[in-house]
């Protein structure tokens, strides 16, 4: 176990899916109840979480700095959290995050503390029963950023263009979605590698790359992943695969079974669109299509510390 926080800020996204008044003041009571100062940043507009994250790291007083950082929010929240800490300077306190599950899919919640409610992973960390966990991040070459959770081509970007205008919140809006992308989806030609070696090759209907077993909160893309064992783990599903049995079959990880599926882990990740035109995938939920034909995703080991249940405790 690790030792219990002493100072925490608590970063909240008002426009998350269920990011309420009343649920950002029940979880700083919490927090004052067993901390130092808290201190509560609701962000206003993309980017500010970062920012304010990166102040508060950097510019307050170092009795004041907090070695805890609250997302609440959704994974979109969760990542920009994390770009904050990682731009703190390396003399910086030692910090971790906590990710308080209010989005519409909360899969990086889900990777470290399952169903667990947040309530009783909250009190884990603040009575010193959680685990720091020092995840491997991935940075996309062709834009400098960092992906937290994974990143997606093929299908899994599809749905991407067509959710700012869907009705509907929650992990059953994002199903739907998936399903009418899938009905109406085409395979694109494209390559994989991985640490140099080709792993697969061909009509591909979705690669997904990353170190987060969990995409939407519900989709067991990547089953096999461990998210601080210094590698980063990629799936391909081919041709041969009906899209649409997509959300299906990788509910429980059934997709690797598929005749055509390839699924490898590397230090370097390579995805590429061979018919010239431009990729398009999305990282963190956001939806990145001016890349060029190439994305390339090289692993960060242990960049981020991350608060999570027990190893002992968790299923997966």
């Amino acid at each position: 176990m690790d030792p219990s926080p002493l100072r925490a800020l608590i970063v909240a996204n008002p426009a998350a899916g269920s990011c309420s008044a009343e649920l950002v003041e029940l979880l700083a009571s919490r927090c004052r109840e067993r901390l130092g100062p808290v201190a509560v940043h609701r962000t206003t507009g993309p980017g500010d979480a970062t920012d304010a994250v990166h102040r508060a790291l950097t510019k307050e007083p170092a009795g004041r700095r907090p070695d805890l950082v609250v997302a609440v929010g959704g994974d979109g929240t969760a990542h920009e959290t994390a770009e904050g800490m990682l731009r703190q300077s390396g003399d910086g306190p030692r910090v971790a995050l906590l990710m308080i599950p209010a989005g519409s899919a909360n899969s990086g919640y889900r990777m470290y503390w399952q169903d667990r409610p947040w309530q009783d992973a909250l009190d884990m960390v603040l009575e010193g029963n959680g685990e720091v966990r020092r995840i491997d991040l991935a940075r996309l070459a062709e834009t400098g950023t960092h992906v937290f959770l994974g990143s997606c081509t093929g299908l899994g970007a599809e749905i991407l263009s067509a959710a700012g205008a869907a009705p509907g919140s929650g992990r059953a809006r994002y199903a739907r979605l998936l399903a009418e992308a899938a009905a109406r989806y085409r395979p694109y030609p494209g390559r994989v590698t991985v640490d140099g070696t080709v792993l697969a090759e061909g009509p591909t209907v979705l690669a997904g790359v990353g170190g987060g077993r969990y995409r939407a909160g519900q989709y067991l893309l990547l089953p096999r992943s461990e998210p601080d064992d210094g590698l980063l783990d990629v799936c391909v599903v081919g041709g041969r695969t009906d899209p649409a049995r997509i959300p299906e079959l990788t509910r429980d990880g059934s997709h690797l079974d598929l005749p055509g599926t390839a699924y490898g882990r590397g230090r370097r990740i390579v995805l590429e669109r061979l018919d010239g035109e431009r990729l398009v995938l999305e990282h963190d939920g956001e939806l990145r299509d001016r890349i060029g034909t190439t994305a390339t995703f090289d692993v960060l080991p242990g960049a981020l510390p991350v608060w999570a249940a027990p190893r002992a405790q968790r299923k997966g």
